[in-house]
């Protein structure tokens, strides 16, 4: 464990000093949720049965909870950036813990995840976003935010590793982001086709978006939705523990076997 805890701390300090070198990818993947916040808030929210201040309030913590999902994305695109260019084969050759290498990288997204939440909640602020419920409350929301990505980014680096080149890496990684178009991340599910809806609310962004708005004081938690929507916080507890619990271990296996 203390081999562990050593290594993937070196390596989640390999991670930050090359986001510090090259940030134009996390500057990137920050920036655009600002920009569909802006825009989906004040051209989508004029058009929507919702206010535009009420919808703006329903959308912050959707776009929070999609940005956190876009930890398969930049798990992936890293995982694939390392695999092929020989980074991962220079580590397996040194005596560093095998899942160290993956943790690292993990570790790392997650501190550049959460320092890039702030210019988002700073602008829906602005936008009239609040936090209505009671701190504590705040906090656990913001905790199910930073562990849902935990869990994606683990997603991103499996896929990552099984990736048969960097270009193929970014197509997939792309892709994702249809996945927030199928919860309700964006837009209530209520008025959806039966089968577009069960397929929305059993997604875990649909999960996670709803305990957050739900912490954060900003909607109610629908009473006629999936189960794991009707019961968001410990909906999102098991998704996210699931989501570690199956790739974390494959994505470790997959780094050793190269």
């Amino acid at each position: 464990m203390s081999a562990l805890v050593h290594d993937g701390t070196a390596v989640l300090g390999r991670h930050l000093q090359k986001v510090r070198r090259a940030p134009a990818i996390v500057v990137m993947t920050q920036t655009m949720p600002v920009v569909f916040l802006l825009f989906f808030g004040y051209v989508f929210g004029s058009a929507l049965a919702m206010p535009g201040a009420e919808y703006r309030a329903y959308l912050v913590p959707g776009l929070l909870v999609a940005t956190a999902a876009g930890g398969v994305m930049t798990g992936m695109f890293q995982a694939a950036q390392d695999s092929h260019r020989g980074v991962m084969d220079r580590f397996r050759t040194m005596p560093v813990s095998r899942a160290a290498v993956p943790l690292g990288q993990a570790l790392a997204d997650l501190v550049t995840s959460a320092v890039g939440m702030v210019p988002m909640i700073l602008v829906g602020l602005a936008m009239g976003w609040r936090i209505d419920g009671s701190a504590l409350e705040a906090l656990g929301a913001f905790g199910l935010l930073l562990l849902f990505r935990f869990a994606a980014t683990w997603v991103g680096i499996l896929l990552g590793l099984a990736s048969r080149s960097e270009e193929a890496a970014g197509q997939l990684g792309s892709a994702t982001f249809m996945l927030p178009l199928l919860s309700n991340a964006y837009i209530p599910t209520e008025n959806m086709a039966g089968w577009l809806r069960t397929i929305a609310e059993w997604n875990p962004i649909s999960t996670v978006t709803t305990a957050v708005r739900d912490l954060f004081g900003n909607a109610a938690v629908p009473a006629d939705a999936a189960w794991p929507v009707t019961h968001p916080v410990a909906g999102s507890l098991l998704w996210s523990a699931a989501l570690i619990a199956v790739f974390a271990p494959l994505a470790v296996r997959r780094y050793s076997r190269g």
